[in-house]
């Protein structure tokens, strides 16, 4: 803090909502969100709190099975274990999109037919 030593223990007993430290208070129900303040109204922070907790969340990678994969733009992921180093395409907020599931599952789908024919 900035002030000197007496200066701060009149601040505190006359300015209490002064924070007499340089750390940042922690939130408890706005979480990640907090930096908005009371800007945008409540419901837009809502929302806004569940992408951003997906957007720098760690996940899975495809190719080691580590937790490491993180987000480094829009759409651009990279996996951090020292062994992988892969950068892979995603979705903006999200390592996988629903439209990658769907096509991925129509894809295993359509494998399984086809080998399925092939046995016969």
């Amino acid at each position: 803090f900035w002030l000197k030593a007496t200066a701060r223990l009149r601040l505190v007993r006359f300015a209490p909502w002064i924070p007499s430290s340089s750390m940042a208070k922690h939130t408890k129900r706005v979480g990640i969100t907090g930096k908005y303040g009371t800007r945008y109204g409540a419901s837009l922070r809502k929302i806004s709190k569940k992408y951003e907790i997906q957007q720098h969340a760690k996940y899975m990678c495809t190719f080691c099975g580590k937790e490491t994969v993180k987000r480094l733009a829009a759409g651009i992921w990279k996996c951090k274990a020292k062994q992988c180093r892969k950068t892979m395409a995603g979705g903006c907020w999200l390592l996988t999109t629903g439209a990658a599931a769907t096509v991925r599952a129509t894809v295993a789908r359509l494998r399984k037919a086809q080998q399925g024919g092939d046995m016969k």
